[in-house]
């Protein structure tokens, strides 16, 4: 049995890859972003890019009748990663202001579909967040309109993502006595995938100035590990490797960075310019890669004096190297980092289906 998916915020649409590989049918995916959505679009099948304006929370009617007009009359899943930093105390009480009506729109749009399950990702620190006081109000409104709630952070690389990340992902399920039971760790620490498993088979782009967004690159030779054959398996050619055209003063600090260091490697005349502390900091080869940020120009390529790639980033979000992403190039990066990585949304996605098949 398929069972259907809507993702609120979806982004690139990292998360519904995830389910769609463990074979859900995405249906929708919602966000109000453009670049976004013609990559959603792009790399999810028959799944429908939705622009819509979730701050006008009278746009959650919307969503039932796009379902109402794909003869979908019972949403099984809806996923999403609302923003929630709109959360603030009064007192004893968690109060919300303008920011968290995205918040506020999952939970209306849970309502009015009553999903068989209904899963919110966000930053760890949500759970602590006040003492606990905004976990405990995402679990009141969720448990008001009947899922039993739980959560839990998950590593990326526990689940074969060669990237230091950590999420955490609420999940309810809708009537039920027990709550949902998240997966163990698929690999022990001296298993995880590193850097240069990851991204070993891209072309170096050394001497390479074409800075042009278009550009289809080949590969420099035949894939060299399980990770890497995952990668590519439906895909012939590299997209989205572009390289960044720094200047030569950049260029001469990152080559004093070793391999895993950073700024505090550098002679004391130039280290005493950085104070961030993950200013000019090396992937380190041997092991997962840094958190995948936005784009920012702190973090290098393990072996090349360049930031990594668009699609160096991606395969280190564990994005498959046939999802092309659209936009411009800080769009690119934008949407990347945002991303939950395709690989842990599969890992959930599976077990959810445990759920799924009891109902």
């Amino acid at each position: 049995m398929t069972y259907s998916v809507v993702d609120l915020f979806c982004g690139a649409g990292g998360l519904s890859k995830g389910f769609m590989n463990a074979g859900y049918d995405v249906k929708i995916g919602i966000d109000w972003n453009d670049a976004a959505l013609v990559t959603f679009a792009k790399n999810h099948g028959d799944a429908e890019a939705v622009k819509l304006d979730l701050f006008n929370l009278d746009n959650v009617v919307k969503i039932k009748e796009k379902l109402q007009q794909k003869n979908v009359n019972k949403l099984d899943v809806l996923i999403g990663g609302p923003p929630c930093q709109g959360f603030s105390l009064a007192g004893n009480r968690v109060e919300s202001d303008e920011r968290n009506t995205l918040y506020t729109a999952m939970v209306k749009t849970a309502e009015l579909l009553k999903p068989k399950v209904i899963l919110l990702e966000n930053v760890p620190g949500m759970i602590r967040l006040y003492g606990g006081k905004v976990k405990e109000k995402i679990f009141e409104d969720f448990e008001a309109l009947g899922y039993t709630m739980n959560v839990d952070v998950l590593y990326a690389p526990d689940f074969g993502i060669p990237q230091i990340r950590k999420r955490a992902f609420f999940i309810g399920l809708l009537n039920s006595e027990k709550p949902f039971e998240y997966p163990l760790p698929y690999l022990k620490e001296s298993e995880y995938i590193t850097c240069e498993q990851a991204i070993c088979d891209l072309p170096s782009l050394e001497g390479d100035y074409d800075f042009n967004l278009t550009t289809i690159r080949d590969y420099i030779c035949n894939p060299l590990n399980d990770y890497q054959k995952m990668m590519r398996k439906n895909s012939v050619r590299v997209f989205n490797h572009i390289p960044t055209n720094h200047t030569q003063k950049t260029i001469d600090h990152i080559k004093l960075v070793p391999d895993g260091g950073k700024y505090t490697d550098l002679p004391p005349e130039l280290s005493k310019n950085f104070k961030y502390h993950e200013s000019l900091h090396r992937y380190n080869s041997k092991k997962p890669s840094l958190t995948i940020d936005t784009g920012h120009r702190t973090h290098f390529h393990y072996k090349w004096n360049r930031i990594p790639t668009v699609r160096e980033n991606a395969r280190l979000q564990s994005f498959p190297d046939d999802f092309i992403f659209y936009g411009n190039k800080q769009e690119q990066y934008k949407q990347v980092g945002n991303a939950v990585p395709p690989l842990l949304g599969q890992a959930l996605a599976k077990e959810i289906k445990k759920y799924l098949g009891n109902k």
